[in-house]
């Protein structure tokens, strides 16, 4: 390994670790698992240092995704997203209206396909443009600009589709004055 070599990947894994690791700890269950994703990200990087670009956070993000997706295909299990509500919590927890907005985003991105959720995550968790989501997802701008568009029209279908009540209403408790009709008992 040349000095240039260690430069540049020390820069890249000091610049960029944190990112990885937030972008698992959103897809994963744990924080150490996501810490081991991490890890492998910046081993592929190493191998492939020839191929990384100079805006790397999108490639590495890509590589993230794709051995997040192995993994998955390895393990034959279903995707490995930790829920939207655990994740914001902490910053929302006394607002009771952000809650309620959380949770109907919630309930409205888990009705949504794994390439509608990513796309959006990518856009908002991770603050990416379409153009640095596309080298995330492996398509072109375009692509990544119609998949958001799409995305975005579907998730707003999905919340604006009135939700059934869960819990049965309470009974109507007479005004005063009025009688109940069953037994003409005045409350």
């Amino acid at each position: 390994m040349n000095e240039r070599d260690r430069f540049w990947f020390d820069e890249l894994y000091n610049g960029h670790y944190l990112d990885i690791v937030r972008y698992g700890v959103r897809r994963l269950a744990e924080v150490d698992a996501a810490a081991d994703l991490a890890q492998e990200v910046f081993v592929v990087a190493w191998r492939r240092r020839d191929q990384v670009p100079d805006n790397s956070l999108p490639w590495l993000y890509g590589v993230a995704r794709r051995l997040l997706a192995n993994h998955r295909r390895a393990q034959g299990r279903a995707p490995l997203t930790q829920p939207f509500t655990d994740l914001l919590r902490p910053a929302q927890a006394d607002h009771p209206e952000s809650v309620a907005a959380l949770a109907d985003l919630t309930a409205a991105l888990v009705q949504l396909s794994d390439i509608d959720q990513e796309i959006l995550r990518l856009i908002g968790w991770e603050q990416l443009t379409a153009g640095e989501a596309a080298t995330v997802l492996g398509c072109s701008h375009t692509a990544a600009k119609v998949r958001l568009h799409r995305a975005r029209r579907r998730l707003a279908a999905v919340m604006s589709t009135p939700r059934p009540l869960t819990a049965t209403p309470a009974p109507a408790r007479p005004v005063a004055g009025q009688t109940n009709g069953a037994h003409d008992v005045q409350y």
